[in-house]
């Protein structure tokens, strides 16, 4: 026979194309149109309902930049129409290419009731099913003008990510407003014809099942009439039901579809558009499951879930019947899908706390996994606080983004910092926004990288990102593939239902040790500082407010803040999410991420003040209280108690022998040159050099920063081809401090910097505060410390720990690892010896090392990543002025890393007083570092108490509390008792404790009454 193939794929193309798919719709009528501009804000639906709209016609344009407009549609069905499908095609101006990226809409009726979502993959509105004919119809339309931030050209500077900037030109142009006759066979042929055609070309050319669908395809195109498609739809359909029903091989790959709308909540809008993206989404999707009763719909983050509980209770209502019934998913249980690598322990520990008590408190339901597609890599202590939630799965997909090295399993065990291993998998369909394609769908079976062992695969269903969740084509298309020669199977699941099949058919899955690193959107780490400043600054001010809150209310009955804690959580959890904290956002996100932290930091420092000042007692007594929230002892005083500092030594500032000064302490020796660069960094008791020979360190640098995609999420490796060392200062002197200090202020491009280096008195550590005025554009700002240590690893902290990467660069894994996160230190050492380098606010960083050709020693650079400027999405990224804190620790243990790096962010507060206020627990092992201690949540007044073990080894500590207590008793993150914990109990009134490396636990003090 003659090879035709190419000749019938062609012809299948084109009719679908041009007669067929047209033919969904045969007949229409127009519909009458008016609108009105909402001024400002959006309004409250009864408002844009009653307002009074003016005509307009189809071909106006609409719609200024993040404006609101109100549509009213009106329209009789004809009485020819009766017994028959209407439906309104409501198309607003869509590209159907950009799904949840323009303008989107939510239909309501006259009474308000919500009707469904519009968006460029679903204009429909379903008008009867028969009609009767003759209908009035009357809709209105919450219309979003949401400007394109990412067009076909992406990543250019664009000033519509403000809406202070964007202008007020329309952005779309009305398309269509009609009732139409849904002719359903017609809708069918069209399913039938794409899911076996896109199957067609994924099947081997030399296979026979392959032919057998071109022929029945063949003969189906022959029997529709061009002229009257409507009228041999299903006489096309009856040539193509034996191919669709040939069933799928024993052998063939099972997907799990699970319908979702990954909706970030802020990107490309502002926080308030995704309040709106959600009700859209989930009206369409309890709309969705009325209509099919084999779909299942997972929807993630529960602050999304809360937002339409306040904001729009009607769409709650049938998201709550649907969940009731068991097919609408909560899923992930965390607050938000947050990023993963910044978050501190504890926020990264509330994220599933607040996440979980909601679906529980709302639901009913308590989640098994965590659920995140989207978030950029993975941080090495995630295991062990997904477990102390009480879960055991996780899902994500982003590792597939990797752009060296090929992640090698789809389905495995990931084993954390403390040896908790995590069952997870990553959909090889590589894509969380699945649509059913036959090529996604094939590409999901033939990337499986766990065949032979495992057949079971996840795929989330449905338009993401900015919403709009699975339409009812993807739903027909996975019922045509339940059990479809050449093809994956396809069944609607629940997460839990994955989770526990694949579990159960792959018991010994390969196991991955350490972090998860997603080698791309690496600059995430550094973008939007005053974001990540923010975020840092917000969750120690936390810890503070739940430390000194618990205390006076244990020690004066003062009230516990339960509610303005608890919300103020939400709002940190929020702004963690994996688009804000990353600094990948529209300007308008950040613009406010900055004025909801300034809130928040005067808020917890009110309640911080206020517990304070119930300890301190009376103010006018002469004396001062110290008030220590850290977790180690300083100036003498006992974490978290209050006392008078004890000062000791000096340190002096002297002039250097050809220009600059040396700084002295008797444990540090500081040499700062005549450039205004660490010359030197003398550990006098060890007798060790910190900076190698000829090498300065603090010393500013600043390369070229354009990736190639993705400005405000990537550095790519090349920029590290050129660099300016900005050696050059315009004045180095000594300043005013209470240690010695030397001031350095430099001039670069159009910036300007200006650093304070201050040796205090008994302190072995060069604190070193950073001002900059940055005006650069595309460019990228590093701080160089060039250490005298032979290490080919360091150790960064991570939640609950810290993780070690290596220096060299022996295989593509480690060379692809050029920018890394650390937390407050990061820390590298030879036996005996090591230096560490503590920072109140940045994450970013990268670890070179090279080995000198004068005396073969090691020089091990760590530079720190301090300020970019991308001009996507954000064109005016980090300019203006910018605060960070640093200090270089020559001589520290890993305990000492642990100890600086609270200390640089946990600041003492001296509060006039002469009451004696101890501590509400200590613990005696300093490797042993109490995270958070607080009131429990359901306000018992019980003491809840979360530790860890700090440097990677063995611990036994004694915890004390400074109360009586009754009981004690370990619990998960959530406050619950263990029943397979430790044995932990009182023994003279305190609790023993044996800690395995970086392991994480949680006691629960009752107060005797």
């Amino acid at each position: 026979m003659h090879d035709d193939r190419t000749l019938v794929e062609g012809r299948l193309k084109r009719v679908l194309d041009e007669r067929i798919r047209p033919a969904v719709y045969p007949e229409s009528v127009p519909l009458d149109v008016a609108l009105w501009n909402a001024p400002g804000e959006p309004v409250p639906v009864e408002e844009g309902i009653g307002a009074a709209p003016e005509p307009v016609a189809v071909g106006d344009m609409w719609g200024a930049p993040w404006g609101t407009s109100w549509f009213t549609v009106t329209g009789t069905v004809p009485e020819e129409w009766a017994g028959r499908t209407v439906e309104a095609i409501l198309d607003l101006g869509f590209d159907e290419n950009m799904p949840g990226f323009q303008c989107e809409g939510l239909v309501y009726r006259p009474d308000g009731t919500p009707v469904k979502g519009l968006n460029p993959r679903n204009q429909w509105v379903r008008i009867g099913a028969p009609v009767e004919g003759g209908e009035e119809v009357r809709l209105h339309i919450e219309a979003a003008s949401n400007p394109v931030i990412l067009d076909y050209h992406p990543f250019l500077p664009t000033r519509l990510g403000d809406k202070e900037t964007a202008g007020s030109d329309p952005q779309y142009r009305i398309a269509r407003m009609d009732l139409a006759v849904l002719d359903e066979s017609v809708w069918q042929l069209v399913l039938d014809l794409e899911v076996l055609g896109e199957l067609m070309h994924e099947l081997p050319t030399d296979g026979a099942r392959r032919h057998h669908i071109l022929r029945a395809v063949g003969r189906a195109l022959d029997r529709v009439d061009l002229q009257d498609v409507n009228g041999t739809a299903a006489a096309a359909r009856a040539e193509l039901s034996g191919v669709l029903t040939t069933p799928a091989e024993p052998s063939a790959h099972r997907i799990s579809a699970v319908g979702h709308a990954h909706i970030d909540s802020a990107w490309l809008w502002p926080l308030r558009e995704t309040v709106r993206k959600v009700a859209r989404t989930t009206a369409n999707m309890t709309a969705l499951l009325e209509d099919e009763p084999d779909f299942v719909f997972a929807m993630s983050q529960a602050q999304q879930f809360a937002w339409i509980k306040e904001h729009r209770p009607e769409v709650y209502a049938k998201v709550k019947k649907a969940v009731t019934d068991g097919r609408f998913l909560p899923a992930g249980g965390m607050w938000v899908e947050s990023d993963t690598n910044m978050p501190g322990s504890e926020a990264m520990a509330r994220q599933f706390v607040h996440g979980k008590r909601f679906f529980l408190d709302e639901f009913g339901i308590e989640n098994e996994e965590a659920w995140l597609p989207d978030t950029f890599g993975f941080a090495a202590g995630l295991p062990q606080i997904i477990k102390a939630a009480g879960s055991k799965w996780l899902l994500t997909q982003k590792i597939s983004w990797s752009q060296t090295n090929r992640f090698p399993h789809h389905t495995f065990q990931w084993e954390g910092i403390d040896g908790t291993r995590i069952f997870t998998h990553f959909p090889p369909v590589d894509t969380y926004n699945c649509s059913m394609k036959g090529s996604e769908i094939a590409h999901a079976a033939k990337n499986f990288k766990d065949k032979g062992v495992a057949r079971h695969s996840l795929a989330p269903t449905g338009w993401g990102d900015g919403g709009g969740g699975t339409t009812r084509e993807m739903v027909a298309k996975a019922a045509r593939l339940r059990d479809l020669e050449g093809s994956a199977t396809v069944t609607w699941e629940t997460p839990g239902e994955f989770f526990t099949k694949a579990e159960a058919e792959y018991p010994g899955p390969p196991v991955w040790v350490g972090e998860l690193y997603l080698e791309l959107h690496r600059a995430t780490l550094t973008s939007q500082a005053k974001t990540k400043q923010g975020n840092r600054r917000s969750e120690h001010l936390l810890r503070e407010a739940e430390l000194w809150a618990a205390t006076a209310a244990v020690r004066t009955g003062h009230p516990y803040p339960y509610e303005p804690l608890d919300r103020i959580w939400k709002t940190v959890l929020l702004h963690q999410f994996h688009d804000i904290l990353p600094g990948s956002s529209i300007a308008w996100v950040h613009r406010e991420a900055q004025t909801t932290y300034a809130t928040v930091a005067e808020e917890l420092n009110g309640i911080i003040g206020s517990a304070q000042r119930a300890l301190a007692g009376d103010p006018a007594a002469g004396r001062e209280l110290v008030f220590n929230a850290a977790p180690h002892e300083r100036h003498g005083v006992a974490a978290g108690a209050a006392a008078a500092p004890t000062d000791g030594g000096s340190a002096q500032l002297t002039e250097r022998d050809g220009g600059g000064f040396v700084l002295d302490n008797g444990l540090l020796r500081v040499e700062i040159d005549a450039r205004g660069l660490v010359v030197s960094a003398y550990d006098i008791g060890a007798e060790r050099e910190t900076v190698a020979p000829g090498q300065a360190a603090n010393l500013l640098q600043v390369h070229p920063d354009f990736p190639n995609m993705w400005d405000a999420w990537d550095v790519d490796e090349f920029y590290r081809n050129t660099v300016i060392d900005l050696t050059d200062a315009d004045e180095v002197t000594t300043a005013d401090s209470s240690g010695a200090a030397v001031r350095v202020t430099r001039t670069f491009g159009d910036s300007r910097v200006t650093q304070l280096l201050t040796l205090s008195a008994g302190a072995k550590r060069l604190d070193i505060d950073t001002e900059v005025d940055w005006h650069e554009t595309e460019k990228f700002l590093k701080a160089s410390f060039p250490l005298d240590v032979h290490a080919e690893r360091y150790a960064s902290e991570t939640q609950f720990g810290h993780f070690h990467r290596a220096t060299h660069t022996n295989t593509s894994w480690e060379a692809a690892k050029f920018e890394a996160c650390n937390h407050r230190f990061v820390h590298m050492e030879e036996p005996g010896w090591g230096v560490a380098l503590v920072n109140d606010s940045t994450y970013g960083h990268d670890v070179t090392r090279t080995v000198r050709p004068t005396d073969s020693g090691t020089t091990t650079t760590l530079r720190v990543s301090l300020l970019r400027a991308p001009r996507f999405p954000d064109p005016e990224t980090d300019q203006g002025v910018h605060r960070f804190r640093h200090a270089l620790v020559p001589g520290a243990s890993i305990g000492d890393a642990v100890r600086e790096g609270y200390r640089v962010n946990l600041p003492e507060r001296r509060v006039p007083g002469d009451a004696e206020v101890t501590p509400l627990v200590t613990v005696d092992n300093d490797a042993v570092v109490v995270s958070a201690v607080k009131l429990a949540d359901d306000g018992s007044g019980d003491v809840v108490v979360r530790l860890y073990e700090s440097t990677g080894g063995r611990a036994r500590a004694r915890l004390t509390p400074g109360f009586t207590a009754a009981s004690v008793a370990a619990t998960d993150l959530l406050e619950r008792p263990l029943t397979d914990a430790r044995r932990t109990e009182l023994q003279a009134g305190c609790v023993q404790l044996a800690l395995r490396p970086f392991e994480l636990v949680t006691l629960r003090l009752v107060r005797e009454a």
